[in-house]
């Protein structure tokens, strides 16, 4: 039998990267082991789809053992945290531990534009930075893949409200551009290269979408894909991160959204790479396709209009 490939936060809700990876997969024939944080219902969905299951914590030494021990290839992701850096190493650690030849991790796309002397006010992008440091340090077969701002990760959690309330989208982008890219054209091009890792090893690759625009374009890809006419209102950065706080966001998190905003602002998202296309042979999905597939989340409902 061959040796399984590991996909760490398998447990993701659907669309989700690690999830999505994980059914590309097992589509393929592979055979993956999923590591997962609690077994609940969505680790029985991932069994019933055919992976091998194994609970557990990134931060944890005896889990990343058992994830890792018999696996040749992996992928190593992690949402927003405070332990990122932490986790990564011990990742790290025990996947060179255990010889693994083909360490695929999922890096952040900012990560292009910092250096020793250069960084950013978000403590998760300063994270990424040195965990990519680590990582080479390490001598372990790594790939890194550096996405930018997630369609679903961003845009699908902080703009439907105002859409759906106001036909707005409200964001702190100023007239910044931006190209989002959707978690299923990231899992796409991590599934190719945990396919088939070693010509990859040692390189970088960036992901975005298809079109680098400012937030008023996407405005009007919003509008035709709703069939109304959804418009782009800029607001400060400090009102937008005070309300996340108060929603009760962690303030990793929010500190991490706050400096995308200014980030946005000072065109540093503006970012286009042919990678998805070239590795997946497949062009990446836009604005436009991903709203029209989403609909229902950015419109009233009826009941809720007749209230």
């Amino acid at each position: 039998m061959a040796n399984p490939i590991l996909v760490t936060g398998a447990a993701g809700r659907v669309g989700a990267v690690g999830r999505t990876v994980t059914e590309l997969l097992l589509r393929q024939g592979k055979t993956v082991r999923a590591m997962v944080r609690n077994e609940d219902e969505r680790a029985q969905a991932l069994r019933a789809l055919g992976a091998e299951v194994v609970a557990g914590n990134l931060l944890d030494l005896d889990s990343m053992h058992r994830a890792i021990v018999g696996c040749e290839t992996m992928y190593f992701g992690m949402s927003v945290s405070d332990a990122y850096l932490a986790a990564t190493v011990n990742a790290a650690a025990v996947a060179k531990h255990h010889s693994v030849k083909a360490f695929i991790n999922m890096s952040q796309m900012t990560v292009s534009q910092m250096s020793i002397t250069e960084t950013t006010p978000s403590p998760q992008h300063k994270l990424h930075w040195l965990a990519e440091q680590a990582l080479n340090w390490s001598g372990l077969p790594v790939v890194h893949v550096r996405p930018t701002v997630f369609l679903e990760g961003f845009f699908l959690t902080l703009t439907p409200d105002s859409v759906r309330e106001s036909n707005q989208i409200r964001l702190p982008f100023g007239e910044g551009k931006t190209s989002p890219v959707a978690a299923e054209d990231v899992a796409r091009v991590i599934a190719a290269l945990l396919a088939n890792p070693q010509p990859h090893i040692g390189k970088i690759y960036h992901l975005t979408g298809p079109q680098s625009e400012n937030m008023h374009f996407f405005a009007q890809e919003y509008s035709k894909a709703l069939g109304r006419t959804i418009t782009f209102q800029d607001i400060p950065v400090e009102p937008w991160r005070d309300e996340l706080l108060k929603r009760g966001w962690p303030v990793h998190v929010v500190n991490h959204l706050a400096a995308m905003g200014d980030l946005h602002r000072a065109g540093r998202f503006d970012r286009l790479s042919d990678d998805v296309l070239t590795l997946t042979g497949q062009r990446p999905l836009s604005v436009q396709e991903f709203v029209r597939m989403n609909a229902a989340t950015f419109t009233a409902s009826a009941k809720a209009k007749g209230a």
